[in-house]
């Protein structure tokens, strides 16, 4: 299985580049982010007690004594990062606000080395670097700077997204730790995550928009659910399971070049060859990443070497 776990922090970050097209289409009929949100991760926890309820009820079953664990990764990462970032991006272009959302690798590095004495070797830190330029590249941000209008608060909200969501890093590394799965982690943060917005859910938009076309309603927002929350999230949590958390993070970074790719295929947003560079770069330092460690031997020649001069210095003696 960990010859294979790259594919679950990978998959998570193309799954995340998908949300863009939902929501372009849910903005656009009127919906604002926490009626997005909200109703996102409603739909979520309904297919997921659904979904656990047939595999494992067991999976249900967490410690009150670790709660907190679940309600932090909930506020201080899933919640933080989806409103933070979709703030950012009505202060800055949506090019920076990924960038600095990108840059959550940088922040689960430093976090694991404290937290859980990771080491931050070169490879980890190069391939860091590389996907964090590539992402740049493939954003548009580099071309674009001269003309860029830059907010202090808009930089602060892109910043803000990205260590929220190492802390969600960090909170699932703990959960993880104390023998809680994958299903069960994301499950219960969903759960917090839709009690605390159903207060600022706008339920009348929301009834119109199914009422207006009801088969189409709930299959996009049931699509939206499962792309946009239940595998990404799901998936994101497994890596850790296998894989240190600073290298899930770097493997899930390729978001940005995914929705790039997302907007050739259903926008027509042909990029730039800068930004195909970019995503060349990305998918390298993904790839690099996700490569299996060589493993040293134990034994050394010079060892072998010296044991046997001394046995032909002893013959030569007797």
């Amino acid at each position: 299985m960990k010859k294979f776990a790259w594919f679950f922090p990978v998959s998570a970050g193309i799954l995340w580049g998908s949300v863009g097209i939902f929501i372009r289409s849910l903005s656009g009929y009127g919906m604002d982010t926490a009626t997005i949100v909200g109703s996102r991760t409603m739909i979520s926890v309904i297919l997921m007690l659904i979904g656990i309820a047939v595999i494992d009820r067991n999976q249900l079953k967490i410690r009150l004594r670790d709660l907190w664990i679940f309600v932090l990764a909930s506020w201080l990462g899933m919640l933080g990062v989806n409103l933070t970032y979709n703030e950012a991006v009505n202060y800055v272009h949506l090019s920076l606000a990924a960038v600095l959302l990108s840059l959550s690798p940088v922040y689960v590095l430093i976090l694991a080395r404290v937290f859980f004495k990771e080491k931050i070797t070169i490879r980890k830190a190069g391939c860091a670097a590389l996907a964090i330029f590539g992402c740049s590249l493939a954003s548009g941000l580099l071309e674009s700077l001269g003309g860029m209008k830059l907010s202090g608060y808009g930089i602060f909200l892109g910043v803000a997204s990205g260590v929220f969501y190492a802390m969600y890093s960090m909170f699932t590394k703990i959960a993880m730790k104390r023998g809680y799965s994958g299903l069960t982690i994301t499950f219960y943060c969903m759960v917090v995550i839709a009690v605390t917005l159903i207060p600022f859910t706008d339920w009348k938009i929301l009834g119109a928009y199914f009422t207006e076309a009801p088969a189409h309603g709930v299959i996009f927002m049931v699509l939206h659910a499962i792309c946009g929350a239940v595998l990404p999230y799901t998936f994101y949590t497994i890596g850790f399971q296998y894989m240190d958390a600073g290298k899930v993070s770097i493997l899930a970074a390729g978001e940005p070049v995914a929705a790039m790719v997302f907007g050739i295929f259903c926008f027509g947003e042909i990029p730039t060859a800068i930004e195909f560079a970019g995503l060349f770069l990305t998918v390298i330092a993904i790839v690099l990443l996700g490569m299996p460690e060589k493993v040293r031997s134990n034994k050394t020649k010079p060892k072998e070497y010296d044991y046997g001069r001394k046995q032909k210095q002893h013959s030569e003696t007797a």
